[in-house]
Order: structure tokens, then C-alpha cells, then sequence
């Protein structure tokens, strides 16, 4: 009979296994400080959920501080994030339940987190990165997702529960090899990360310069040959702007003839509908159709699918002659953060149809909008290669994730 407490051993890939659980590899775990937090730099970073994404730690971007020297006598170097910690979220968002970042650098400055947060520290012969890696498997998040209690405000799960999650461990040298393999594999996504991200500012930047304010009459930066006065131009004078049909649930299929474009569908290709309804044809989309979401979500796409039913939320842009499709997706681009202002509704945010059409631009000759359209197109193919090579990334991780880990 197997005494308590010994662990059992697996011969897997001709790599020796021995089961554990959280509890059993864990040197510490404790929850952070409580406290009334201040926006104003008043003593330490704290790091909450916010401060945590996609498995990164962000110290840049909305962090809130707290006093070095605790008013209620709590000693704050107790809660000091050191190298190695790892984070994670056990009171928040269901969503977000068990999410982790592995601090991989010691912050620059002392930096404490707060109670919503667990900083597991991980005993000697048990590399970091590897645990940190688990919390991406799927029998992890599970697991956190059968122990999460739901609430109202927040969900949570408790340590001792976290403690109970069993995982089988090789040595600490494939450990090792295991974890450097996938900080190399983070390295290489988060470059294309950065790079995507460079290239969408870059793109930023140039609609900013190359498409004027409502009260200039050319642009900052022009491109080579044209000197002319951009026009003052209502959008209902550019195109037609055709609502979608609008449909019960009871009315969208699980299968059937036409896929139903929905606003989420430009984001995710899973969870379609369908329609066998034989409409009129203003109520289909083809490749290469200039689409516009206007609730939820806002902004242009050019449909590059097969023939759709587009949901009532999609507006269908029809152009009138003289205006180049590919200009005018970036003139939406570029006028997006004025379209939102006019946005309407609480309960569903909205542009109304009317509100569009009367929207004032500026438009500038056709021979421009070619050129200015056929640049922004090249760039939009570069980022968009950037996008599926990072896409391809992460899904080679989420592979080795299901194959490397038992």
C-alpha cells in the first residue's frame, strides 16, 4: 500500500514523472494588501489585475500606488514583487480567474500588489517557468474553473483548493529545457507583438498626416503631384449606407444555405449562424463589399468571404462614381474617433444611420483617392502578414502546450 505523502512515479517519453500537486512545490503563497489605492505617485507601484495581460506583467499603463510606510501599520516589505513570482488573479472576473504573469524581471523600483492577487513562490528544484507555463494548459484552467466560486461583483477561489491542482513534474533539468524552450517561443511572440504594434502606430501616424482636419484644406503630408484643395463632402453624397436584416433568435440556424454575417464574426470565425431565407439582394454581402459596424463595435471591413446575409448591426456601403473604395476605408479609419462622439444609447451603443449620412469630410480629388487608398492597402497587407505569423505563433505554442505537458 502507497504511504501518504509519497509520490508516484510515471515513466513518460522515457522521462521520468513523479506526481505532485501545487501544494506540495509551492514555498509560499499569500495574497496581497487591502487598501483604498491612490492614482498619484505616493510611495510603491501596486500591481492588481489590470496590470496583468496575456500572461505579461505591465507597470506602464494604469497602475495605481500606495504608501511605502502604511498608514495602518502593515509592513509593505512583506508584499515586495521579486524575480521569479508568479501573480495570479484568484478574486476577480470569472474570465479572469487564474490568469497569471511570471515577474521576469525585478521592477525597477519596489513594487507591492494587492489582495486580489496571489504571488506563488515556487520551492528550490522547481523552475518558474515551467509552473508559469502550466497555467496555460487546458487541465489547469479547468481545474480553476471548478473550484471558482461565482459571485455577483467578483468570483473567487481559495488556496487551499488552488493547492489541491495535481501535475506531474520531470527533473529540474528538463524542467529547465522545457521552460527555456517556451521563454524562447514568449521572446519570439512578443517581438512580432511589438512589431505588429509598431507597424499599427506607424499607420496611426500617417492617417493623422495624410488626411486633413474638417477646418484644413490639405493635409499635413501630401504625396508626390497633387497641390489641390480637398472638398467639403456630406458621407450621404459618397455612398449609401444600406441597414442589414434584423432577425430573431428563433430564426438563425445552426446549418443552412447562407452563413449570417454578424458584428462578432469580423473578429472570430466560430460561432456562425445560418439562414435558408431567399432575400432581396441589398441584404447580401460579397467578397469585396465595403462593410461598416455600427453597434458594439465601429468601423469599416472589406468583406473577403463568400456570399453572406448581413446581420442588422452591418451597414452595407454602396459607393456613388468618383470615390475609390480603399480611400474611403481610411477615411473611416481616420474619422472613427469623431464618428464615435455621435455615438448614441446606453444599453446598446449606437451611430444612427441619419447621423452618419450627414457627417461632414473632406474629400479630395479622385486621381488622390487611388493613390492615397492603394498606400494604405500595402500597409494594411504588411500588418495584417504580421497578424497571421503572430496568430501562427500562438497556435504553435497552444500545440506544444497540449503535447509537451501530461
Amino acid at each position: 500500500m502507497k504511504k501518504k505523502g509519497t509520490p508516484k512515479i510515471y515513466f513518460s517519453r522515457n522521462i521520468v514523472l513523479i506526481e505532485t500537486t501545487f501544494g506540495e512545490i509551492i514555498f509560499s503563497l499569500r495574497s496581497g494588501l487591502s487598501r483604498m489605492l491612490s492614482s498619484d505617485d505616493i510611495g510603491l507601484p501596486v500591481v492588481r489585475a489590470n496590470n496583468i495581460s496575456h500572461g505579461n506583467l505591465d507597470l506602464n499603463n494604469d497602475v495605481k500606488y500606495w504608501y511605502q510606510e502604511d498608514p495602518q501599520g502593515a509592513n509593505t516589505n512583506n508584499y515586495l514583487i521579486k524575480k521569479n513570482d508568479l501573480l495570479i488573479n484568484f478574486i476577480n472576473s470569472e474570465k479572469k480567474m487564474g490568469t497569471a504573469a511570471l515577474v521576469k524581471e525585478e521592477p525597477k523600483r519596489a513594487t507591492i500588489y494587492t489582495t486580489n492577487i496571489l504571488n506563488l513562490r515556487t520551492k528550490s528544484g522547481i523552475d518558474p517557468y515551467y509552473i508559469f507555463m502550466i497555467t496555460k494548459t487546458l487541465k489547469y484552467k479547468n481545474y480553476i474553473k471548478s473550484i471558482t466560486k461565482p459571485a455577483v461583483n467578483q468570483a473567487s477561489f481559495t488556496t487551499v483548493d488552488f493547492k489541491k491542482f495535481s501535475l506531474k513534474l520531470p527533473s529540474f533539468e528538463e524542467q529547465q529545457k522545457i521552460g527555456y524552450f517556451f521563454k524562447n517561443l514568449d521572446d519570439t511572440i512578443s517581438l512580432h507583438q511589438q512589431e505588429l504594434e509598431a507597424l499599427k502606430q506607424t499607420k496611426k501616424g500617417f492617417l493623422q498626416k495624410m488626411f486633413p482636419k474638417i477646418e484644413d484644406a490639405v493635409p499635413e503630408i501630401r504625396l508626390k503631384g497633387f497641390t489641390d484643395e480637398w472638398t467639403l463632402c456630406e458621407l450621404k453624397n459618397v455612398a449609401t449606407f444600406i441597414n442589414g436584416r434584423a432577425y430573431k433568435q428563433n430564426e438563425l440556424l445552426d446549418s443552412g444555405k447562407y452563413k449570417v454575417l454578424r458584428v462578432g464574426n469580423f473578429y472570430t470565425n466560430t460561432s456562425w449562424y445560418y439562414s435558408d431565407l431567399e432575400l432581396g439582394e441589398k441584404y447580401y454581402a460579397n467578397f469585396g463589399d465595403l462593410l461598416y459596424t455600427w453597434s458594439a463595435s465601429f468601423g469599416p471591413h472589406i468583406w473577403k468571404g463568400d456570399k453572406v446575409i448581413y446581420h442588422y448591426h452591418i451597414w452595407r456601403v454602396d459607393l456613388k462614381d468618383g470615390f475609390d473604395k480603399h480611400f474611403i476605408v481610411q477615411l473611416f479609419e481616420y474619422d472613427k474617433a469623431k464618428i464615435m462622439s455621435d455615438k448614441n444609447g446606453s444599453t446598446m451603443v449606437h451611430i444612427t444611420k441619419k447621423g452618419m449620412e450627414e457627417k461632414i469630410v473632406r474629400i479630395p480629388s479622385y486621381d488622390e483617392q487611388i493613390k492615397i487608398g492603394e498606400f494604405f492597402k500595402q500597409l494594411d497587407e504588411v500588418i495584417e502578414l504580421k497578424e497571421k505569423e503572430l496568430e501562427a505563433l500562438k497556435e504553435t505554442k497552444k500545440g506544444f502546450l497540449q503535447k509537451m505537458f501530461v
